[in-house]
């Protein structure tokens, strides 16, 4: 684990800060700690949406890939998320590494990835877990267990020979960020906060920091 004054010069060295993808490359460089001391999911993160109702909802889900464009996850589109995140276009998102003391807050638009991207990561996945996308009918009540793995047996015997396609309602969504902010634990509480923003995906970063 990295001391929090090699932390904090991470975070406040100036240096590529001038950069447009600036916000991505120190988010990569975090990552790569994270997979260093994290001992679960250091690509795991939350992401908060809103209701029809405007009701907030919060979940955790893992990151399955990302470059200057976005970040991007895969779900079942007829989730509760699916139908939130389809509805609004918008998300924020939240990455903690306990184990460095560092947080990374994310708010942007939503974007459905293309179909060719997301038959191949479907196609990436274990057998069982593509069964699965055809048996859960996610977020909605289910009467038992055994019900669920009825509906297991069924898609298993179904594919049982050859490839499992991709589900119709199953892909993914891109977070393209317009706002990134970058948090680290400093002693006393006085910790170390660096936000980027830009009013849309094709203008530059802005970077200033807060107070804590």
């Amino acid at each position: 684990m990295p001391k929090r004054d090699e932390t904090y010069m991470t975070i406040t060295a100036a240096k590529g800060f001038e950069k447009s993808n600036a916000p991505f490359e120190l988010f990569d460089q975090w990552l790569k700690d994270a997979e260093k001391s994290e001992p679960n999911d250091p690509n795991a993160m939350s992401v908060a949406s809103v209701d029809e109702n405007g009701m907030p909802n919060v979940r955790m889900v893992l990151l399955k890939e990302f470059d200057e464009t976005g970040f991007v996850f895969y779900t079942n589109f007829e989730s509760a998320k699916g139908r939130e995140l389809l509805a609004s276009r918008k998300a924020a998102l939240n990455f903690h590494w306990k184990s460095l003391r560092r947080q990374v807050r994310i708010r942007g638009l939503v974007e459905i990835v293309p179909d060719e991207q997301a038959d191949a990561y479907f196609a990436s996945r274990a057998r069982d877990s593509r069964i699965g996308a055809w048996a859960s009918q996610q977020s909605r009540p289910v009467e038992s267990r055994f019900a669920f793995e009825k509906a297991i047996a069924k898609y298993a015997a179904k594919y049982a020979i050859g490839e499992v396609p991709r589900p119709p309602y199953w892909s993914g969504f891109k977070i393209i960020p317009l706002e990134m902010e970058f948090w680290h634990d400093r002693p006393f509480r006085l910790h170390d906060r660096i936000v980027f923003k830009r009013p849309t995906p094709s203008d530059q970063w802005t970077k200033s920091r807060l107070y804590p």
